[in-house]
């Protein structure tokens, strides 16, 4: 009788957690709204898939019409000498978003989107890591004062991802340099507030989000490595992302907000070059229905703004006469 009741007790412990683990993935916290849409765009990446960068934004600006976007100050482009700045391209990029009125989150330091993660100019070489340092915090002195008078940008991403060190060429994290950034963008723009992102996977946000006044997290779907090759996240729902995002934000009651800055929209190019993949090898990590996939999973994450992450690449293959993921992107910023 005891091995009978022992096993029914079994069951049904076996059903309520199945029940929860049903509820826990079903869960919609988008209340039925959609966050505002943003995407990120690299000067840089759409020169890599040989594309006529300018053509390349001002489709993503006009035939997308994003009113969201992340945009880069890559410290090898706009300062390719010590103390000579080069500023006529990412100008153009912040005026032509700017007098459509799109909403700009401008990235600025070393480590920013895209590989090699660091965007080290070629003089910086050999320098001692402090002078290093110094000269990154000039860099960022130039740029808020070049910028801040410009009303579309909304906030400064300070650093990519600075306290997660698995990946890309760069020195090994630095939480103190890291604060002494932040405390700069402040003392010069106090009126905008600072963005810190992390992994959304692999880091807990704590150290990061205790730093910030908003953090950005990855959200990916697909990962790659040498070891296993492709892995999926199919277990993690996006509650998990819901719950960690309102966790954080109590024990770090200076955080204003969390959002998503890299959502993956794009294959894993795994060791190769994005234009090395056959098409076969792209879909197996991203394709239509993974775009659409991963549009309703960030969706029901409930976080307020989600910037995907490929729009280079989505143009890439329309050019490539295969426009379906780039006309499926276009219904996200239609007006009603």
């Amino acid at each position: 009788m005891k091995k009978h009741r022992g096993f029914k007790l079994f069951i049904l412990s076996l059903g309520l957690i199945a029940l929860g683990l049903f509820f826990l993935f079903a869960t919609d916290f988008s209340l039925g709204r959609s966050p505002d849409w943003g995407v990120t765009f690299s000067r840089s990446y759409a020169l890599d898939l040989q594309l006529n960068w300018q053509e390349t934004y001002l489709a993503i600006l006009d035939d997308l019409k994003v009113s969201h976007l992340r945009l880069s100050a890559y410290w090898d482009e706009v300062e390719p000498q010590k103390d000579q700045y080069q500023f006529a391209d990412l100008d153009w990029q912040i005026d032509q978003a700017a007098s459509r009125q799109v909403e700009i989150i401008l990235a600025v330091g070393r480590r920013l989107p895209r590989w090699p993660e660091c965007h080290d100019p070629g003089w910086v070489k050999h320098y001692p890591p402090a002078d290093a340092n110094q000269e990154i915090l000039d860099l960022l002195t130039v740029l808020v004062k070049r910028y801040q008078t410009n009303p579309q940008i909304t906030a400064w991403q300070i650093e990519n991802e600075p306290l997660f060190s698995w990946f890309g060429f760069c020195p090994p994290p630095d939480i103190e340099f890291l604060k002494k950034e932040i405390d700069l963008v402040r003392s010069l723009d106090p009126s905008r507030p600072v963005v810190v992102t992390d992994s959304g996977e692999l880091s807990n946000w704590q150290a990061a989000a205790g730093l910030t006044d908003v953090l950005g997290t990855t959200l990916y779907r697909v990962v790659w490595n040498k070891r296993i090759g492709f892995f999926s996240y199919w277990f993690v729902p996006p509650a998990f992302y819901h719950y960690k995002a309102s966790l954080t934000k109590y024990f770090q009651p200076n955080l204003k907000r969390v959002i998503v800055t890299e959502l993956q929209m794009e294959p894993w190019t795994m060791d190769k070059h994005m234009l090395e993949l056959t098409l076969e090898e792209q879909k197996k990590s991203f394709d239509l229905k993974r775009f659409k996939n991963n549009i309703r999973y960030a969706q029901k994450t409930g976080l307020p703004q989600v910037y995907l992450w490929g729009a280079e690449y989505w143009y890439w293959l329309k050019l490539a006469g295969q426009p379906e993921i780039w006309q499926t992107a276009q219904k996200l910023w239609l007006k009603d």
